[in-house]
């Protein structure tokens, strides 16, 4: 079906297949290197195999797309009726990703505005979520800009892992916070923060850590509608458990999405993460 705006963002939106269906949202693959390999997010490399090359700590890094792998997106989207194009991005500060869709958008055959978001994974969705719905009800692209916007403002995402060896061997937190949550052995919790990860708390065992994570994730949602997602790599039984928990525990609770990272945000945070992100409405 033609929209007069397209909705784009890119794969480590970790959408839901079925609502990127139904709001015919597209998203840009990122590339996940393993050894010389470079593999598609999504179709040519699992988060799983990440995590089991991680584990063996066999050489892992990713990759932004290219513009003209946003060139080719813009491009299709046109073809397809769009009059104009919102496209929506994981934080500038962890990828080039942003970088690389504001120079494809400026030779692109009809307007696309292109927003850092400062967000990642379903936090990132949400906003697309945001957008194609505004899109749904008629709004203009520039509304749809804003509602994604709104929906980024008051969004946040808290996460534990097991590690921060992993996010300090990506570059994605510093060294020495890396360093001191090793040497003090505790588990951190840490949060998105002006598109940045930042440590929020430290906590002795992992047990308090994931409650912990309980905890902050309903003071957030406080007793408004509100939409959830609980993110893992390699710790299903966690993940469901803290959902059931935070169903029973929020009754203003709409959309609840469980599920595991993709290959991308796996590699950087490792076996074990527990993510949660909390999106008022």
């Amino acid at each position: 079906m033609s929209r007069h705006v397209a909705v784009i963002t890119d794969s480590t939106a970790y959408l839901p297949q079925r609502a990127m269906e139904r709001h015919s949202i597209t998203a840009v693959p990122l590339t996940v290197v393993l050894g010389d390999e470079a593999l598609e997010e999504g179709t040519e490399v699992s988060a799983r195999c990440v995590a089991e090359a991680l584990k063996k700590r066999r050489p892992v890094t990713t990759s932004r797309p290219g513009p003209e792998v946003f060139a080719a997106a813009y491009r299709a989207a046109a073809e397809a009726g769009a009059q104009g194009i919102v496209s929506l991005h994981l934080s500038s500060e962890f990828s080039g990703t942003y970088d690389a869709a504001v120079l494809a958008a400026r030779d692109a055959e009809v307007p696309v505005r292109v927003v850092d978001t400062g967000m990642v994974a379903m936090a990132l969705g949400f906003c697309a979520l945001a957008a194609a719905e505004t899109v749904d009800a008629g709004g203009t692209l520039d509304e749809a800009v804003a509602a994604a916007e709104k929906r980024a403002q008051g969004t946040a995402a808290y996460f534990y892992v097991d590690t921060l060896d992993y996010l300090r061997r990506g570059g994605r937190i510093g060294a020495a916070q890396a360093l001191l949550g090793s040497a003090l052995a505790v588990k951190p919790l840490l949060q998105l923060e002006g598109g940045r990860i930042e440590l929020r708390e430290k906590v002795r065992t992992a047990s308090k850590a994931i409650a912990r994570l309980e905890e902050i994730a309903v003071e957030r949602a406080a007793a408004g509608p509100v939409d959830i997602a609980v993110h893992h790599l390699a710790a299903p039984d966690r993940a469901t458990e803290l959902a059931d928990r935070l169903r029973e525990r929020l009754p203003a609770l709409e959309e609840l999405h469980v599920s595991e990272v993709g290959a991308v945000i796996g590699a950087h945070t490792g076996p074990g993460l527990l993510a949660v992100v909390v999106a008022p409405k």
